[in-house]
């Protein structure tokens, strides 16, 4: 008997994400951003002696701890070359107690991080929303960024209004989010119906942030930047690879061997049309093109 559709659990997500970022841009994209747009960002970031950066996310599933930390970690080394000699108080909201252990392990692997200090809540973001409503202080940032985090975001115009009442003056919100061209936004709006309802994040890409964003009246810039995923993986039967691309993909454990012949044929050939994907020397790429939106405080 041919075992019943389900979501991944937390551990099989990272394993499926893992084979995601092995054969995608991403990145390669955000350190491009990194490289050119972060330090011209946050160069007037400063005010004071004290330095705050927040990782203000609720990746429940969606973002693994260490891809995170490497990024953070990034962003930590470019606030560093900008303002050298500045103390850099850095709080990291994670609900995953795996992800916070990964993250943890970076920054004791990396001696260069001496003038910064590191705060871990294993919360959700609306978790860590609540305390701070409930404690009544109101903790201001010159930096907040959340990456690929809000599809599983319940509230998402309440999540942003409250992690922008966050920012210090003068401080940045950076929120990475797929781009509108990207395939993932052709495969949410023309073939929802090919993916399995297992997937319960919502199917949300940089119009949408946008539109909070014009409706709560605040400032913001948008960066596009191209990012591709190799897919070609998910079309050889039996392929591992391909398994857990497809199961990143769709949300769901073994999607390739639990759907229904007819699902899993109308999601592949989904995937194929030009609107997601192009042909590049014989190989499948799946467009993963990124939006970075700096809103100002």
């Amino acid at each position: 008997m041919i075992p019943s559709m389900r979501s991944l659990t937390a551990e099989e997500y990272v394993e499926a994400f893992k084979s995601f970022l092995d054969h995608s841009t991403e990145h390669q994209c955000m350190d491009e951003f990194n490289k050119d747009q972060m330090p011209n960002i946050v160069a007037g970031n400063i005010t004071t002696l004290c330095h705050h950066m927040s990782h203000k996310a609720e990746h429940a599933s969606l973002l693994l701890g260490d891809f995170l930390a490497g990024v953070d970690l990034k962003m930590i080394r470019i606030l560093q070359a900008v303002h050298p000699g500045v103390f850099i108080d850095n709080e990291i909201v994670e609900p995953n107690p795996q992800h916070v252990a990964a993250y943890k392990e970076l920054v004791n692997q990396a001696p260069d991080l001496q003038n910064v200090s590191f705060i871990w809540h294993q919360l959700t973001s609306l978790e860590y929303e609540q305390q701070v409503k409930e404690r009544g202080i109101h903790k201001k940032f010159d930096f907040i960024h959340m990456i690929q985090m809000l599809y599983r975001v319940e509230d998402i115009p309440s999540t942003i209004k409250f992690f922008h009442s966050c920012l210090d003056h003068h401080g940045k919100l950076l929120i990475i989010i797929l781009s509108d061209s990207s395939g993932w936004a052709s495969l949410w709006k023309k073939h929802r119906d090919c993916l399995p309802a297992t997937d319960s994040g919502h199917y949300i890409t940089c119009s949408g942030i946008t539109e909070v964003l014009q409706r709560l009246g605040v400032q913001h810039r948008v960066y596009e930047l191209p990012s591709g995923w190799d897919i070609t993986e998910c079309f050889v039967e039996g392929d591992a690879v391909g398994g857990r691309m497809m199961d990143f993909l769709t949300g769901t454990k073994n999607f390739l061997g639990t759907a229904p012949p007819a699902l899993r044929r109308r999601l592949q050939e989904a995937l194929c049309q030009p609107e997601c994907s192009s042909t590049r020397d014989g190989r499948i790429i799946f467009s993963n093109n990124l939006s970075m939106i700096v809103v100002e405080s």
